[in-house]
């Protein structure tokens, strides 16, 4: 541990903790993009606001509020890149079992989802309507390192193949690295794991400026009652 200590970065350490070896440059290079890339949406992502509605009520515990952000983590807020992780290898697998091309193995993974009345992860995003930066700066690292493979082919087939068939959404955050996650070999699960990792720092100052900066019990969410009229 005190050689990592002197030597290596947290990327390494989060590489190392998953994979049992250390990663090579490039794949540090990713995976620091990765971190980056989701630390912090801003206070109204439902992590960060979790986070600080905790805090806002208790003074005392920093790990509470902390752990307040990450129970809002899930498959509506960070959870769609194990998703897309899972979605990517269904595709790929089309592809290599069945010798198509990624075209079609995307439109075949299309029609399946649409058949379970699933949405396709890792695509469209509230913001970036056309395409999200995040995402372009990932694939490109990712290329120039050399590291691109089938899972970033597949997610911009399968971008096109939605285009297509049904409507233009860009690829989102949790496509990027769910494509990246993929061609460095990790499991799915880490698509939502390496979320909860990066978000933490995130948490971390949105916490601290909560107890700094702001009052106790700050935080008002507005509710109409549209229950039983008042008793007589």
């Amino acid at each position: 541990m005190t050689a990592l200590m002197r030597s290596a970065s947290f990327a390494d350490v989060v590489f190392l903790l998953h994979r049992a070896r250390l990663p090579t440059t490039a794949e540090r290079r990713l995976i620091d993009a990765i971190l980056i890339a989701v630390a912090d949406h801003g206070a109204g992502a439902p992590s960060c606001a979790a986070a600080r509605l905790a805090a806002s009520g208790n003074r005392e515990s920093l790990s509470a509020a902390i752990a307040a952000g990450i129970l809002a983590i899930g498959d509506e807020h960070g959870g769609a890149g194990a998703e897309c992780m899972e979605n990517i290898a269904t595709g790929v697998g089309y592809v290599r079992s069945e010798k198509i091309s990624l075209e079609e193995a995307a439109g075949r993974l299309i029609q399946h989802l649409r058949a379970q009345g699933k949405r396709i992860a890792g695509l469209g995003h509230r913001v970036h309507k056309d395409k999200d930066p995040r995402t372009e700066t990932l694939f490109d690292l990712a290329r120039q390192s050399g590291l691109a493979g089938e899972g970033v082919a597949f997610m911009e087939a399968l971008c096109a193949a939605t285009a297509r068939e049904y409507k233009k959404l860009p690829i989102n955050i949790d496509g990027a690295l769910a494509a990246v996650l993929f061609d460095l070999g990790f499991p799915p699960a880490l698509g939502k794991l390496i979320f909860i990792i990066g978000r933490v720092a995130g948490l971390s100052a949105e916490v601290l400026e909560e107890y700094l900066r702001e009052k106790p019990m700050r935080i008002r969410i507005p509710v109409i009652y549209d229950g039983p009229s008042p008793r007589s």
